[in-house]
């Protein structure tokens, strides 16, 4: 089902979770009142973590509408709704450091968590920005914390322009905020190269997607 997944040398740390914030995370600020914030190696023990959520998540394909015919989603996926527990308890350390950290400019808590599991390089998502919701209107965050192979993510202005690229994996965080979803677009394009798994999971409040 999947590719070759080579951990980090760097991910020896035996306890799995979090790390701080605070000055750790480096902001850029984007054009539109979007901003990026960006913290390496977030997540100890990132790779054992990927093993537990492989396992433990109720994957499952999905088959979208797409021009004429209905094609296969290129990525595994499993929602977890607002009050649903979540498959690990680093995700829910996770969650309680970024409320902490977001609550004052966010103005709410993350209430949901996306996951996407990328099997290999042939897997991934298109152009998009979290629209369905209140993202269309409002500003908002959104939280990527990623494990597994790097991929790259790619950012650009909404209707087109020069992209920005964050390759993420090993416990890598990112969060999109202000105006981000619905000014800028994000996407992670297939990889021609010999590409290793990755789990990306994603935070937000109530009512975005």
């Amino acid at each position: 089902m999947t590719g070759s997944f080579q951990g980090s040398l760097l991910d020896w740390c035996a306890e799995v979770g979090p790390g701080p914030l605070g000055s750790s995370v480096r902001r850029t600020v984007l054009a539109h009142g979007a901003w990026i914030d960006v913290r390496p190696g977030w997540m100890a023990g990132a790779d054992e973590l990927f093993d537990r959520l492989v396992a433990a998540v109720p994957w499952h394909g999905e088959r979208r509408h797409m021009y004429d015919r209905v094609v296969d989603v290129p990525r595994l996926l499993k929602f977890y709704a607002e009050g649903e527990p979540l498959p690990d308890p680093a995700l829910v350390e996770a969650r309680r450091v970024l409320d902490e950290h977001y609550v004052e400019e966010l103005g709410e808590p993350f209430r949901t968590a996306g996951l996407c599991f990328y099997r290999d390089g042939r897997d991934s998502v298109a152009w998009h920005g979290d629209t369905t919701g209140r993202g269309r209107t409002e500003d908002t965050m959104v939280a990527i914390v990623s494990v597994g192979a790097p991929r790259s993510l790619l950012l650009r202005p909404r209707g087109g322009g020069p992209a920005l690229r964050h390759d993420l994996g090993h416990g890598d965080l990112i969060v999109m905020g202000g105006s981000c979803q619905r000014t800028w677009e994000h996407a992670i394009p297939k990889s021609a190269r010999a590409t290793g798994p990755r789990i990306s999971v994603q935070f937000r409040p109530r009512g975005v997607r």
